[in-house]
C-alpha cells in the first residue's frame, strides 16, 4: 500500500487530504506543523519508525514553527526519506520570484495553489509528479523547470463509490474543534 506524507495546519484541508487518502487506499502519515514534521523525520533517519515509508510529501508552504519549504529542505538532506516526491501547496500568491524561492529551498518538485483541484485531477497530478520523481534517468530538479499549477476549481467532496481499502491514516490531533470529537487520536508508528 503506497504511503504518502502531508503536513497542513487548515483544518478543513487536513481532513480533507486524509479522507481522499483513505478512499485512494494510500496509507497517510500526517502532522499539522512544521517543527512535529521534521522530528518525525529525524526519527527515521535514527531507525525509530517502523512501517512503510511515504513515496510523497504534499506541504503546506506557511506552517506554524517550520515551514514547508524547509520540512521540504530537511527531507532532501535525509539520507532515508532524501529523493521523496515534494509537492508544496499554499494559499497566497506569490510573486514569480517567491514561487522559485520556495521551490528551491524546498527543492520541491510542484507547486501547487488552493484551492485544490477536484480528487481526480488531483490523484492524476500527484501520480504523475511520484512518477516523474521515480524515474531514474530523471536529472537533479533545475529550479527553472520546476512545475506551477493554478487550479481554478476546489476539491470534490464527492463520495468514492466502493469503500476504502481500509488504509490505516497515523494522523496527529487537528486543531482542536467542539465539532470535531475524536480528532486527538492519533497512532504513530514509532518505537
Amino acid at each position: 500500500m503506497p504511503t504518502w506524507m502531508v503536513v497542513e495546519d487548515e483544518p478543513d484541508i487536513y481532513d480533507v487530504l486524509l479522507a481522499m487518502f483513505e478512499i485512494w487506499g494510500i496509507e497517510g502519515v500526517a502532522f499539522v506543523d512544521g517543527a512535529e514534521a521534521v522530528a518525525w523525520i529525524d526519527d527515521v533517519d535514527q531507525g525509530r519508525v517502523r512501517g512503510e515509508l511515504p513515496e510523497l510529501a504534499i506541504l503546506d508552504i506557511r506552517l506554524p514553527e517550520v515551514s514547508g519549504p524547509e520540512v521540504g529542505n530537511r527531507l532532501r538532506r535525509s539520507p532515508v526519506l532524501g529523493d521523496i516526491a515534494i509537492v508544496l501547496i499554499t494559499a497566497y500568491r506569490l510573486k514569480p520570484e517567491e514561487e522559485q524561492a520556495v521551490i528551491a529551498e524546498a527543492q520541491a518538485d510542484l507547486l501547487m495553489y488552493k484551492p485544490l483541484p477536484a480528487m481526480a485531477e488531483l490523484r492524476a497530478t500527484m501520480d504523475a509528479v511520484i512518477a516523474k520523481h521515480k524515474k531514474p534517468e530523471a536529472p537533479a530538479l533545475n529550479v527553472r523547470s520546476a512545475e506551477i499549477v493554478t487550479p481554478a476549481r476546489s476539491l470534490d467532496r464527492t463520495p468514492h463509490a466502493g469503500p476504502p481499502k481500509g488504509p490505516r491514516i497515523n494522523r496527529p490531533p487537528a486543531p482542536p474543534t467542539p465539532d470535531r470529537p475524536g480528532l486527538a487520536d492519533r497512532k504513530r508508528q514509532t518505537d
